[in-house]
């Protein structure tokens, strides 16, 4: 049983070294090498009081990472709810990557299209959806382009 155990907290640390991983992220590749969930547990929350795991340190991680690609905070937070991860404050980690909301939709929004001061609105619903699909909200967006000057032809 022991054996299993050290098997199990060698698994974790070499994944560990690489990246960080949640406590779901890791259940799920040990199960996938044979390990039983009962068993990986206990481990889990071993190296998590070791703090050589910790969600919140993953979920920032992640966070600032999809915040830096342009994702917004409705698709951060629901792939980090897939994650097995809930309770992060986005807000925080968004004063860090880019100030705030406004400024990082507005580095994604430039970043995929040239700023136009009139477009059609088949061209606005377009950039819209692009947005949204980014996670970002319909206020955010029609904040956006209002603080763009954008108006239809």
């Amino acid at each position: 049983m022991r054996a299993v155990a050290e098997q199990i907290e060698n698994c974790c640390v070499r994944l560990l070294s690489y990246r960080e991983h949640s406590q779901q992220e890791l259940l799920q590749k040990l199960a996938l090498k044979g390990f039983s969930a009962e068993l990986i547990q206990p481990v889990l929350d071993a190296l998590a009081l070791k703090d050589w795991q910790s969600d919140q340190r993953y979920a920032e991680c992640y966070a600032r990472q999809r915040l830096q690609k342009g994702y917004g905070a409705l698709r951060v937070a629901y792939e980090l709810r897939q994650r097995g991860i809930v309770g992060l404050d986005l807000d925080a980690i968004v004063l860090e990557v880019a100030y705030d909301w406004q400024t990082l939709l507005e580095q994604t929004y430039l970043k995929k299209y040239v700023h136009e001061p009139f477009m059609s609105r088949s061209e606005w619903a377009k950039r819209s959806r692009f947005l949204l699909q980014r996670g970002f909200s319909a206020d955010k967006i029609n904040a956006l382009f209002k603080h763009l000057q954008i108006k239809f032809k």
